[in-house]
């Protein structure tokens, strides 16, 4: 565990993760109601097994090579399989519309990585005062959301680019908090690297959280790339 920490960062983080679920669940609802449920049941196991292994300080144990990956790529692959395995059409007006809002979540994620800065958890490179600006997607989700699906259609230009903006984000924020981990990768942060996230329940953000809004934005593109939504939202 963090040290010192208030408990209302705890209790911010844990909401987040419920909330980033709870959207993508929809989303995924949206797209193919049949396999929710098992989608659903995927997650729930996932969030069990990071929580026990962090726990256990699976996560904090330097090897080589590192143990860090485990946490977040197994997650996105099996997220990947589950939607386009069961969602043969692609995503629906209603699924980029939720899929869209679900980097929403990404707002209190970055305030809790401030305040997992400040108590030394994580370095001031993975917060919006050092390199890290993902807050943006987060703010202008909403925005795009309005903008992209007025009416029931889907602005597919603008949609495009902001999915490819907050992607970009995504990873730059991805890239800097893999090479602060005290790894034999390590390239940032070295007075004060990137442990917070291996600790439960923050191993969440990259076990979970951070491989769900990844997907959101891969979905999001290939739907919009590849396999075009309807021009209108199903009444």
């Amino acid at each position: 565990m963090v040290e010192s920490l208030p408990p209302y960062v705890t209790w911010v983080f844990a909401l987040t993760t419920v909330a980033t679920v709870v959207i993508y669940l929809y989303a995924v609802r949206e797209a193919s109601g049949r396999k929710v449920l098992l989608t659903a049941t995927v997650v729930v196991v996932l969030l069990g097994l990071h929580a026990a292994l962090a726990l256990n300080g699976f996560y904090l144990a330097k090897t080589t090579p590192p143990r860090f990956p485990l946490a977040p790529f197994p997650t996105i692959v099996v997220l990947l399989i589950l939607f386009f395995a069961f969602s043969r059409e692609g995503a629906s007006v209603k699924s980029l519309r939720a899929l869209t809002l679900l980097s929403t979540v990404r707002v209190p994620v970055e305030l809790v990585l401030l305040w997992l800065y400040q108590h030394g958890a994580v370095p001031r490179l993975m917060t919006f005062e050092g390199r890290n600006f993902d807050i943006l997607s987060g703010l202008t989700a909403p925005l795009a959301a309005w903008l992209a699906f007025r009416g029931g259609k889907v602005n597919r230009p603008l949609l495009l680019v902001w999915n490819l903006f907050a992607f970009g984000l995504l990873l730059n924020i991805m890239t800097v908090a893999i090479l602060s981990l005290e790894t034999p990768f390590q390239r940032f942060a070295f007075d004060q690297p990137n442990r917070g996230v291996l600790y439960f329940p923050f191993i969440w953000l990259p076990a979970v959280i951070v491989p769900v809004v990844f997907v959101s934005h891969a979905v999001s593109l290939w739907q919009l790339l590849k396999r075009p939504a309807r021009d209108r939202e199903e009444s």
